[in-house]
């Protein structure tokens, strides 16, 4: 379902615990939006994801992470494997939703919006990888798509910049 084709709002997901929901609440907000795996070499990078959002909630930043199975089965677990993964190994507060697919005719909306809204390498749409990263401005406008290898860290310039 999308309400708003020029902005991420209206996209429906589904969180961890089974609930709906439209991405309406985080009108306003900066959001850090990242496909994300358990069993990846780049998931150590749930710490920093995780202490971006801590630093700069206040703020108005939001990252929102959907795991995705699409790269190397890096995420086989369960809804509630995922979540009990990443609260008692990352401590993560920040929003988790279900798995979801990035790439090929299932991919979700909302990755579907993003891709289209920012190309990776060489003007290739599709995700390369787990822990591809798009960043949204408060108005909903995709400011930028970062690989992989950029961490989070690598990152908070360009988001205190928008807050």
């Amino acid at each position: 379902m999308t309400v708003d084709v020029d902005a991420p709002y209206g996209f429906a997901v589904r969180t961890l615990d089974g609930r709906d929901e439209i991405l309406e609440s985080y009108r306003g907000r900066v959001l850090l939006i990242v496909n994300v795996a358990s069993r990846c070499g780049f998931t150590p990078q749930y710490q920093g994801l995780e202490s971006l959002y801590r630093r700069y909630a206040e703020r108005g930043l939001s990252v929102l992470g959907f795991p995705c199975n699409q790269f190397g089965a890096q995420e086989p677990g369960s809804d509630s494997e995922i979540r009990d993964f990443c609260t008692t190994s990352y401590q993560v507060t920040f929003p988790l939703y279900s798995k979801i697919e990035v790439n090929g005719e299932g991919t979700h909306p909302l990755y579907r919006w993003l891709k289209s809204r920012a190309k990776g390498v060489l003007g290739s749409e599709s995700i390369k990888w787990n822990f591809t990263k798009f960043l949204v401005d408060r108005n909903g406008n995709v400011v930028d798509r970062f690989a992989p290898q950029t961490t989070p860290a690598d990152l908070e310039s360009k988001v205190v910049a928008l807050l």
